[in-house]
């Protein structure tokens, strides 16, 4: 093994390489590698990290889980409540899945400012709304409390503020239609204390967030009437078992959807993500492989003379073809320690310094996001060198054929 080992390296020295032919096709193979490890972290980083962004972007707005009434699954805004007090309210404890739980109502009204007006949804929440999931998507002022008395305290996006030329500290008109024909809109003024902008155009352009107690005096709703509950779970990867239990364990006349259903081309579309990764990962390790090959088999043609040599001294085929893998196998591995270090720089660069921009109105975000697992990074390295190495098993086996004489009289 030692001589084996031995032999390996003084094949692939520098020193051989510069007097050699196959020194291009050898830092071509590393380059191959080295750029494929670099598109396989970056593809896995970003497919990831965006699906996840934006998943935990669509849950912060609308919960994971809603419950409503039938009669609204068609429609953002309330129009027939539903009582809070339930069983699973306001803690599911027949599921365990289940974190939070919060009661929120909807309602369709205009903005009208002096040079504009908007069509808006406002949502409003209450003591129990959790606003840790939205929190970083803050960029201005500060959070509504609505944990005492009710108040005219909102907050904007980013999108309407601009619209509407608004800033934190700014007072607003707001008119709600009644349901009723004939009867004037209900009024309310509204102070902004907070400006978000979460990336996700189909909220920004439309929804701003205030105290729920203002639907339910413009609806005539009881204090314990609202228009739907919003769950979180857990483990979003078991959302959709949980949904089921939830809506198992919930009454008749009453409808629970996961987000996955509601914005269903939104998950559809992030599906299209894994093929997309898929069949990068594919290309990649296929492209270092084949440039592994010809690098092994330039070098096999190259050594010829040293193969007969080995074998008239008494080496197997076997000792022979493992010289030549453990060769490959420093080739890969240079070509791996390269492509990490870059592929990773890469992507610790853009998670805190978001080189990359994205158009929100097509991504949902304003930024690539990436994801970084050591566990990925280190599964796909695995692969890499398995792949490689399997693949390099077969050109090997042309040492098997190359006979001694005719090796040692290869001129």
């Amino acid at each position: 093994m030692n001589l084996e080992y031995f032999i390996a390296k003084r094949l692939i020295t520098a020193k051989d390489y510069k007097s050699s032919i196959s020194a291009p096709i050898i830092k071509i193979a590393i380059s191959a590698i080295a750029i494929g490890i670099i598109m396989m972290l970056v593809s896995v980083a970003t497919g990831i990290g965006l699906q996840q962004k934006i998943r935990e972007k669509v849950s912060a707005f609308n919960g994971q889980i809603i419950i409503s009434n039938y009669d609204n699954n068609n429609s953002e805004v309330t129009l027939i409540p539903i009582s809070k007090k339930q069983d699973f309210y306001p803690n599911f404890k027949s599921i365990p899945e289940v974190s939070h739980i919060q009661a929120i109502a909807n309602k369709a009204g205009i903005i009208r400012t002096e040079n504009a007006f908007e069509g808006i949804i406002f949502k409003g929440v209450g003591a129990d709304y959790d606003w840790n999931n939205i929190k970083e998507y803050l960029v201005e002022g500060k959070l509504p409390n609505f944990s005492k008395s009710l108040n005219e305290e909102v907050i904007i996006s980013r999108f309407l503020a601009d619209r509407l030329n608004l800033k934190v500290g700014d007072s607003f008109n707001t008119f709600f239609v009644k349901e009723e024909q004939g009867k004037m809109p209900n009024s309310r003024r509204f102070k902004i204390t907070g400006i978000f902008n979460s990336g996700f155009q189909n909220f920004d352009a439309t929804y701003i967030i205030g105290d729920i107690r203002h639907i339910q005096r413009i609806n005539k709703w009881k204090s314990d009437q609202i228009g739907a509950f919003e769950v979180f779970v857990k483990d979003f990867d078991n959302i959709k078992t949980t949904g089921e239990q939830i809506y198992d364990q919930t009454s008749s006349n009453l409808d629970s959807k996961t987000i996955i259903e509601k914005y269903s081309y939104i998950f559809d579309w992030l599906r299209l993500f894994d093929f997309n990764i898929v069949i990068i990962l594919a290309v990649m390790i296929l492209v270092a492989t084949i440039n592994m090959v010809v690098a092994l088999l330039v070098l096999i043609l190259e050594r010829t003379q040293m193969i007969g040599i080995l074998k008239a001294l008494g080496a197997d085929n076997w000792i022979v073809r493992k010289i030549f893998l453990y060769n490959a196998f420093y080739l890969i591995i240079r070509g791996l320690f390269w492509g990490n270090l870059i592929g990773i720089s890469i992507l610790l660069i853009q998670q805190y310094f978001g080189v990359v921009q994205l158009n929100p109105e097509n991504y949902y975000v304003n930024q690539a996001p990436v994801y970084i697992n050591w566990g990925y990074v280190f599964l796909l390295n695995l692969m890499t060198v398995t792949v490689c190495f399997l693949v390099l098993l077969i050109p090997s086996y042309i040492i098997t054929k190359i006979s001694p004489v005719k090796a040692i009289r290869f001129d």
